[in-house]
């Protein structure tokens, strides 16, 4: 029996990433922190290097030619973003530096001038920090309070007792749609499914759902969405944040400058349009070019054809890891994402991390901004392998064997 079409294209994929063909510590370089910062396409450096070559200037406001190709070009992305988790308006697709601006501004310009003391913002233990301590300053500057919903041993959200926190003084929920650290993804569509039948408009973090899941926002039925060009595939500092376009509207701006008015006067001043009033000042229009290329990368592939296939290995790396001697797995939830928590034996994490990096194998050590997880399972950091579709079994036996070497040098 032949290999299903999504397996067998990988080895394409793979050449497709100038990054992955290099020796760390003279071994090929195996890349399994995604999670952290995934790596470009040649197709998303070279949009970059065009728009640098030939398309520089700023946008919205030239009337020269360079000035209205940059326009095209940075308004295309955002096009390309609409389509791609399906909103229904590219109104309502604010761009920003990434998911942590995206959240932030929910939390001030949504949140903050409604808020009132007693009021709740209900979020879970497998939080992110981006997704945690703005909703701290908002909760300090208005008296409402933040609630956290548990986690059980496998690290699933305990969602039974999460909706019973919901009541009547619950202003917002906000949510992972995949939790960075453990891989686990959340129950979106029952904790959705509770929240808008009393009325609770739910933030959720896309920022590891984006690069590994199809995502469409109104299937989903949130309120906003969150996500990170460098998680999938594209430039760092840039970034989005989806928002019903009713909520949007409503909302005062959260920062001032160029581009987010209209007309200004020291008497008052008229803000632009969605989305722009929430976009002060020179964008990041290179990132946002190799942003909108990432997306056409992707969309290129399939996103169902790159859940399936880090879906296959992601069960053959757990499987793995579950032989190497002194192996502990942290997040073994049954709905999971390419990603993989570990500790090896008592070699403490960033010592495994060198070990492996000498090795060639790229993982990520610490807590992963996602300190109160660690503290759930009374750990300062795990180790953590996370995939792309770039990855083959191949990297995962690298791996083992050089979890192997690290059991023999600390023996």
């Amino acid at each position: 029996m032949s290999a299903p079409a999504h397996i067998t294209a990988s080895a394409s994929w793979r050449s497709d990433f100038p990054a992955l063909h290099q020796k760390v510590h003279g071994r090929p370089l195996v890349y399994l922190d995604s999670a952290a910062s995934a790596q470009q396409p040649a197709s998303v450096i070279d949009a970059i290097a065009r728009y640098e070559r030939e398309d520089h200037a700023n946008v919205h406001r030239g009337v020269h030619t360079l000035s209205h190709r940059a326009t095209e070009a940075y308004e295309g992305s955002r096009d390309r973003i609409r389509d791609f988790i399906n909103a229904r308006s590219r109104s309502e697709v604010v761009l920003t530096s990434g998911t942590t601006e995206s959240i932030n501004l929910v939390a001030q310009s949504f949140c903050r001038p409604r808020l009132q003391a007693g009021d709740k913002i209900v979020i879970t233990h497998l939080e992110h920090h981006a997704n945690i301590v703005p909703w701290q300053l908002v909760c300090e500057q208005t008296g409402a309070e933040l609630v956290v919903a548990p986690i059980n041993d496998r690290g699933e959200v305990e969602l039974e007792q999460m909706l019973e926190l919901i009541d009547d003084r619950t202003f917002l929920i906000a949510v992972a749609h995949v939790a960075n650290a453990l891989g686990t993804v959340c129950p979106i569509s029952r904790i959705v499914e509770h929240a808008g039948a009393r009325g609770i408009p739910v933030l959720v973090d896309g920022a590891q759902g984006v690069p590994h899941l199809e995502v469409d926002v109104q299937a989903l039925g949130c309120d906003f969405y969150a996500f990170s060009g460098h998680k999938m595939f594209g430039p760092t500092g840039t970034g989005v944040l989806w928002g019903r376009e009713e909520l949007l509207d409503a909302m005062p701006p959260w920062q001032g400058g160029g581009d987010m008015i209209l007309e200004v006067s020291f008497d008052k001043t008229t803000y632009n349009e969605l989305p722009y009033k929430f976009e002060a000042g020179t964008p990041n229009i290179a990132g946002v070019v190799g942003l909108g290329a990432a997306i056409e990368y992707l969309q290129a592939i399939g996103m169902q054809n790159i859940a399936d296939y880090e879906h296959d290995l992601h069960t053959y790396m757990v499987s793995e890891l579950k032989k190497v001697d002194g192996i502990r797995l942290f997040g073994e939830a049954r709905d999971q994402a390419s990603v993989q928590s570990f500790l090896l034996a008592d070699i403490h994490s960033h010592d495994l991390g060198t070990i492996l990096d000498h090795q060639g194998v790229a993982i990520r050590t610490g807590h992963h901004c996602a300190m109160p997880v660690m503290q759930r399972f009374g750990i300062s950091g795990t180790a953590r392998a996370s995939l792309a579709f770039y990855n083959n079994r191949d990297d995962v036996d690298r791996l083992t064997a050089a979890l192997g070497k690290a059991s023999e040098i600390f023996a």
